[in-house]
């Protein structure tokens, strides 16, 4: 069982900035409580100085990401506000036929519909989907 974590990063921010990253700390609790036996792939815990690197590598670390996001069984985006690199990512595995679940209050927007195949509003959402057994069912239909 392979889980994806997408999610926002620099998002629109110029520079080096990043959007604060905790979310994902918060995501993985949550997974290794309710799919303990997941296999966990966070891009920025494997990456986390990515927003430095040069053109040559941080071109080879989103296509590293576009296949592990490809190859995954489940993917959660969390999107509080849009991100290139997740759309990316959340369209790949979509055409891969990986089920996507969208952490955002961006429901109108086209990519995360058409991507998603759950969107919830909140991190608390998310939890109560996972922690009734929803994250688990969902995966077993994969």
């Amino acid at each position: 069982m392979r889980v994806f974590i997408c999610g926002i990063i620099q998002g629109s921010y110029q520079g080096l900035d990043v959007h604060e990253q905790g979310y994902r700390e918060r995501i993985k609790q949550i997974i290794e409580e309710c799919l303990p036996e997941a296999e966990i792939y966070c891009p920025v815990s494997l990456h986390p100085e990515s927003p430095t690197y040069d053109d040559e590598r941080a071109s080879r670390v989103l296509e590293e990401s576009v296949r592990a996001a490809k190859s995954s069984d489940v993917l959660i985006a969390y999107l509080p506000e849009a991100s290139m690199g997740s759309a990316i990512e959340m369209w790949e595995a979509k055409r891969a036929g990986v089920k996507i679940i969208s952490i955002t209050n961006l429901k109108t927007n086209w990519v995360i519909r058409y991507a998603s195949d759950i969107i919830l509003e909140g991190m608390e959402d998310f939890e109560e989907f996972a922690k009734a057994g929803n994250l688990s069912k969902l995966v077993q239909k994969t």
